[in-house]
């Protein structure tokens, strides 16, 4: 079974060209600064949030400690303030512990409506007015 590295189109949840999460710290799955994916990202990390102190506790809690560095892999932890493609089941699982962070929805990649519906997304949307 051969792996590619292709990508699926990167259009954000309105149908539109994707705008880029964070290269300051680098994210996406592809590190490429977007929240792009493919069949091989199975975490899904199409939700370009804005990381809160709760969020990053909680998920440390969770079992994915996101501040702390991993050298190694070239992460360098994060703070409270940073943009960051975050798993859309990761994204659910905090919105429904009511910890979930700010959504860019410009930045959030259309594959993330599989598994968070629009609606929701829009109710912690950074980028409407």
């Amino acid at each position: 079974m051969a792996i590619t590295m292709e990508m699926h189109e990167s259009k954000n949840v309105f149908g539109e060209p994707l705008v880029p999460c964070s290269t300051d710290p680098l994210t996406g799955f592809f590190r490429d600064g977007c929240c792009n994916t493919n069949d091989q990202d199975l975490g899904s990390h199409t939700v370009c949030v804005e990381v809160s102190r709760a969020f990053l506790q909680f998920s440390r809690e969770r079992g994915n400690d996101l501040s702390t560095p991993v050298e190694e892999f070239g992460f360098p932890g994060l703070n409270p303030g940073d943009r960051w493609c975050l798993c859309a089941a990761r994204w659910l699982e905090a919105q429904k512990a009511d910890m979930a962070p700010r959504v860019f929805l410009q930045r959030t990649h259309v594959r993330a409506l599989e598994i968070v519906p629009l609606a929701v997304l829009r109710e912690y949307a950074a980028d409407l007015n």
